[in-house]
């Protein structure tokens, strides 16, 4: 553990990259009011001799997170609490530490503007099968809170938005089945594939899942595939323009700004 400090330290002294981000995650420093001053920092967590001799592929996880400021002391311990290690994937630094699945953690930034920041975390490793995981915030820079789908979207309509999205997701099912005919993929696997989109299905509980840009939203669809499958999934990106969501959007929330 005084090794891990010890590194941790020594990596927070000297910064690997520090940079004030904007809307594509990376750029020069810009002045702080909408938005939140972001600084990118990389730790390599050294994992002990005993898992080493165990697993000397798993000698090191590098790790970079996101190290956020300018914001009012209330707001930023909030958004400090929801950008814990231990709230984004369940684990903390010490956990990921003691546990030989990690290889890389990193995060991107979407947006960071309009009193909004949009983030994303990925986390991949390997156990049994190398897999990968995301986890996606949105919060508002007002109050620190993450924003969800009722704060955005008319109530009395999200059913229809929720319907939308869905026929996007269908249409992409539907693409990978041809795709996989059209190459002439063994019938049994076509199959498999054809019985693991049965079940899929975008609804209201799947709508509070959604990043924003500046031109519009895109929903986000996580079908679960097992590893067996995964080559089988849809990617469960669906973009919509801020014009096509007019209707939905509330005019007085978070997102009220973006009609035009």
């Amino acid at each position: 553990m005084q090794r891990l400090i010890l590194v941790f330290v020594t990596l927070l002294g000297c910064a690997v990259l520090t940079t004030s981000v904007g809307q594509s995650g990376v750029g020069a420093r810009t002045n702080v009011g909408d938005r939140a001053i972001i600084q990118r920092r990389k730790l390599v967590l050294i994992r002990s001799p005993e898992l080493v001799r165990r697993f000397p592929h798993k000698k090191r996880a590098v790790v970079t997170y996101p190290v956020v400021s300018g914001l009012s002391p209330a707001v930023q311990r909030r958004v400090s609490s929801i950008l814990d290690f231990k709230n984004i994937f369940d684990y903390s630094l010490k956990d990921y530490r003691e546990d030989t699945w990690l290889d890389e953690f990193d995060y991107v930034v979407n947006h960071n503007g309009n009193n909004l920041l949009d983030i994303t975390f990925s986390q991949s490793g390997s156990g049994a099968y190398p897999d990968d995981h995301s986890r996606h915030f949105l919060i508002d820079l007002r109050n620190g809170k993450v924003i969800k789908a009722a704060d955005v979207f008319v109530t009395d309509r999200m059913a229809q938005l929720a319907t939308n999205v869905n026929q996007k997701l269908q249409a992409e099912l539907k693409t990978i089945l041809q795709e996989l005919s059209d190459s002439k993929t063994d019938a049994e696997d076509i199959r498999i594939a054809r019985e693991a989109q049965e079940p899929l299905r975008f609804t209201l509980e799947n709508l509070d899942n959604f990043s924003i840009g500046r031109t519009g939203i895109t929903f986000l669809y996580d079908a679960g595939y097992p590893h067996a499958i995964q080559a089988f999934e849809p990617v469960g990106h669906y973009f919509f323009s801020y014009s096509e969501l007019k209707p939905y959007i509330k005019p007085d929330g978070p997102l009220g700004q973006f009609l035009h």
